[in-house]
């Protein structure tokens, strides 16, 4: 079935209210979008972020009487004028299929490579992870996380225990299981990312390897390796807490890092970790530190 798009640019205060009145409208879906190339990071807990011009954008059918969804939506928001606005078709396409079409195995460095379920291993001797795209953040498609698994790739994972702080989807505690890790923890406070790291350890065989925990029920133990890509507020805040989980000589590897907060991250580690340079992968960053020895 064809659809129109109604696009309204507009600001914060006015966004959420346009919204209900699509919904209200009749709108098969409703969604925001930056409208200026203006990145969020880290909104305060409960709150959802908008830009400070947000386009929002209502899918109707194509048999929609767009004249009445603009005066009922005019109507809902008063004393509010409508704002700018404009009606477009959106074609018609098979969106499941487009979507497996674009997403397609990736390699990261020499032997690392992520494969989604409906496609097949490129080289099947490398080290492959099985992962498709769910709820759970993490493809490997995102800068942040392709800089941790490069660093994977490079040096591996062969140490009896690891952890991967903010598993996401959980590939970065199931690319360390595959690259020589006994057994991961992978930790998250979002039980949803909790539950796609165990179907995706399922998929690679390495369940017995990954134990998926929340923060508060992570051992009292250290590492020799702890993988952590969230973003850099809690990195800097995590910066005590993530030492304390990492041995004598071992190796913290972070991303989620804008490169104008790399320095200020550094610096939070730099107590307890010799960091090396920063790597830089688009406007992302990761940083790499190797535990002191007291």
């Amino acid at each position: 079935m064809p659809w129109l798009q109604l696009i309204l640019e507009t600001t914060p205060d006015l966004a959420e209210p346009l919204a209900e009145q699509l919904s209200e409208a009749g709108a098969s879906a409703v969604t925001f979008l930056d409208s200026a190339d203006q990145p969020l990071y880290e909104p305060p807990p409960g709150e959802t972020p908008l830009w400070s011009r947000t386009r929002v954008i209502g899918l109707f059918a194509a048999t929609t009487d767009m004249d009445t969804v603009l005066a009922q939506i005019a109507a809902g928001i008063t004393p509010n004028s409508l704002p700018d606005h404009r009606i477009s078709p959106l074609e018609d396409k098979d969106w499941e299929r487009e979507w497996m079409d674009n997403f397609k195995p990736m390699a990261f460095g020499e032997r690392l490579w992520i494969v989604p379920s409906w496609s097949e291993a490129p080289h099947p001797e490398a080290v492959n992870i099985l992962l498709d795209p769910g709820l759970a953040f993490g493809t490997g498609t995102h800068p942040t996380t392709a800089l941790c698994l490069q660093w994977l790739d490079e040096h591996g994972a062969h140490y009896e225990e690891v952890i991967d702080y903010g598993c996401g989807s959980g590939i970065l505690a199931v690319a360390a299981a595959k690259l020589g890790a006994q057994h991961v923890w992978a930790v998250d406070n979002d039980p949803q990312a909790l539950i796609a790291t165990k179907d995706n350890a399922k998929k690679n065989a390495v369940c017995g390897q990954i134990s998926s925990v929340l923060p508060n029920t992570l051992p009292a133990m250290q590492t020799p390796l702890l993988l952590a890509n969230i973003l850099a507020q809690p990195l800097m805040d995590l910066a005590e807490h993530f030492a304390r989980h990492v041995s004598p000589g071992g190796h913290i590897v972070l991303s989620g890092i804008l490169a104008e907060q790399a320095e200020q991250v550094a610096n939070c580690y730099s107590p307890w970790f010799s960091m090396a340079p920063p790597v830089f992968k688009d406007e992302w960053v990761r940083l790499d530190g190797q535990r002191l020895t007291e």
